[in-house]
This record gives C-alpha cells, structure tokens and sequence, in this order.
C-alpha cells in the first residue's frame, strides 16, 4: 500500500504542529535573508537544531555546504530542497537505518514531487531564471524556496517521528538576528576558524 503524501497528511497535522512548522520555515528564511547561511546550509542547521538531529552547526553547515546553489554553483537541484532531503535523512534513518531506507528514499520522492508540484521545476537554473538578472528578486526567490523547503521537510519530518515535537529547541526557533548582527557573527566565525 503506497504511503500518503506530504500533502495528504496536511489536514492530520495539530494546531500546534502547525505552529511549530511555521516557526520552523521562518527561522530558515532569517538564516537565509540575514546572509548568515546559504539555502542548503539554512535548511540543514534548522532542523537539525530545532529537532535535535545531533550535528553541531560545523558539522551541519559543512555536510550541506557543497549542495549550495544548486550542488556547487552549478544550479543544477535547488540547494533547498537538497538541504530538506538530507535533512529528513538525518531523522527518518537515525534509528534503525538499514530497516528505513526504502521508507527514506519514499520520503525524498515526496520531498522532491511536492517541491516541484509547488514550483513547477526542481532545478535550480530554472526556478530562479525569471529573476536571474534582478539580484534583489533572485535573493528573494531564493528565500522563500529555502523557507518552503523547510516547512516540507518538517512536516515529513514531524509526521514520521511525532515524538520530536516534545524534544523542540524553542531557544533556537525564536531567535532572529538583523543582516548588521548577522554580519558581526559571519565575521567572528571567518576570524576565529
């Protein structure tokens, strides 16, 4: 019997779900708009800081880095929605990997069909050719397909493994920094590593 979409489940999530998912997307879009992460790198150290995915911000930021901008600059798969993919893997394969990996690769062909159903394309030179030569447009498509790519993981996520919701880092979702502070803290870490 084929699993229930992403989208399927949408009507199932609980009010407070709902509101921990909205919390989840607009950290990432912060992460992203203040200039502190990439799409990939946004997605992956939200939630896996939010849900307690057991990566320090280092390890996280240097395990999405190189699927930025489309796997490397290339614009080849939207940064995002790789970042969601990886992310997901984290937790849908943290327990009992080898008996979840059919259930994984399931849970990255929702990911990528619900992204592309949403956007029209997968593909990074694609969903931002429309703003290609407007920086300020592209910035923002970029945005909201980083915070989209997010909200899709940690609904997959938190559908999955409900039991993440109780172990949230409320600490982590509330936080949100202005481009000057985030500026001061990109320069700390280039300075300090």
């Amino acid at each position: 019997m084929k699993e229930c979409s992403i989208a399927d489940r949408e009507a199932r999530d609980t009010p407070q779900t709902e509101a921990v998912i909205s919390q989840i997307k607009e950290r990432a879009r912060n992460l992203f708009e203040t200039r502190q992460m990439l799409c990939t790198e946004a997605v992956v150290v939200t939630l896996n800081n939010v849900l307690d995915g057991g990566l320090t911000d280092a390890q996280a930021v240097a395990m999405a880095a190189p699927f930025c901008m489309g796997l490397g600059e290339s614009g080849c798969m939207c940064g995002a929605l790789s970042g969601a993919v990886m992310a997901t893997g984290l937790f849908l394969g943290k327990d009992r990997l080898y008996r979840n990996r059919s259930d994984i690769r399931d849970s990255a062909r929702q990911l990528h069909d619900a992204f592309k159903a949403s956007n029209g394309a997968t593909c990074c030179r694609v969903l931002s050719k429309k703003a290609k030569h407007d920086k300020k447009a592209h910035f923002h498509r970029c945005a909201d397909l980083t915070a989209e790519a997010t909200e899709l993981a940690a609904r997959l996520i938190l559908q999955k493994r409900p039991e993440l919701i109780d172990r949230l880092n409320n600490e982590f979702i509330i936080k949100r920094q202005s481009r000057i502070g985030s500026a001061l803290l990109r320069l700390y870490h280039y300075l300090s590593h």
